[in-house]
């Protein structure tokens, strides 16, 4: 299992929300780039990044921090927020992004998906952020009627290459990942799932390998990481022992 350090960018900046609430933001480091620098010389192998403003504005808007952390690192990144169309998805692969996560364009334009996969195999994920079962969307401002296993349902034939599944009531909250309803996920569709969501300590970890769930492919890390509560270097020992 991969686990992938969040760099999440708003106004320029690496910071964390708490549920997604952009006036819950904390500043963790003025220079993406550097942070980004910090995470591999820490032992990483893939960046996990989201384009906050983006997500809302339906467009890149951190587009240049992002085009800063792609100068500064050689492992893979994968990129989220604000990609609504081919162009757009286009653009980043060609600029470095190993992967792009297509969230509210997923539940809105699912063809976007489908034709994506096809001109891009293997470099396209969809990030389906849960509140109380259904998927959020436009940055989690909104709610939709379908559940996740709905819309994973939708792309078991696509090619998508990852499901990055978010409990949004736990992000950014420290309360441990919703590794139940993420195995769940994980054993009901084909698509590799990635958790996400309230990563808290190494315990979450454990209980990740402990699953011995074969569709998971890892999990996303933000806060905990960022205050200390992880210590990186027993992080990765522990999923290179279990592997």
């Amino acid at each position: 299992m991969i686990l992938f350090p969040a760099i999440d960018l708003k106004d320029g900046k690496c910071v964390r929300l708490v549920r997604g609430l952009m006036e819950e933001a904390t500043v963790f480091n003025d220079d993406p780039a550097a942070q980004a620098r910090e995470f591999v010389a820490q032992g990483f192998e893939y960046l996990h990044l989201v384009d906050l403003n983006g997500a809302f504005e339906g467009r890149p808007v951190n587009a240049s921090a992002v085009d800063a952390i792609l100068k500064a690192i050689s492992i893979p990144a994968q990129l989220g927020g604000g990609i609504r169309d081919l162009a757009t998805i286009e653009t980043w692969l060609g600029k470095g992004v190993a992967r792009v996560i297509i969230g509210t364009a997923a539940v809105k334009n699912p063809a976007l998906v489908i034709e994506a996969c096809k001109k891009f195999p293997g470099r396209i994920a969809v990030g389906l952020d849960a509140k109380d079962g259904r998927v959020a969307v436009e940055g989690w401002a909104e709610v939709s009627d379908l559940t996740v296993l709905e819309m994973a349902h939708r792309f078991e034939d696509a090619g998508v290459s990852a499901i990055i599944y978010t409990d949004i009531a736990r992000d950014g909250v420290l309360e441990g990942l919703n590794i139940e309803a993420t195995v769940a996920l994980a054993n009901a569709i084909r698509i590799p799932v990635i958790a996400s969501g309230g990563l808290s300590s190494i315990d979450d970890i454990h209980r990740l390998i402990a699953a011995n769930c074969k569709g998971l492919e890892g999990a996303i890390s933000g806060r905990a990481l960022y205050d200390g509560r992880i210590d990186p270097a027993a992080a990765l020992r522990l999923l290179k022992e279990a592997a």
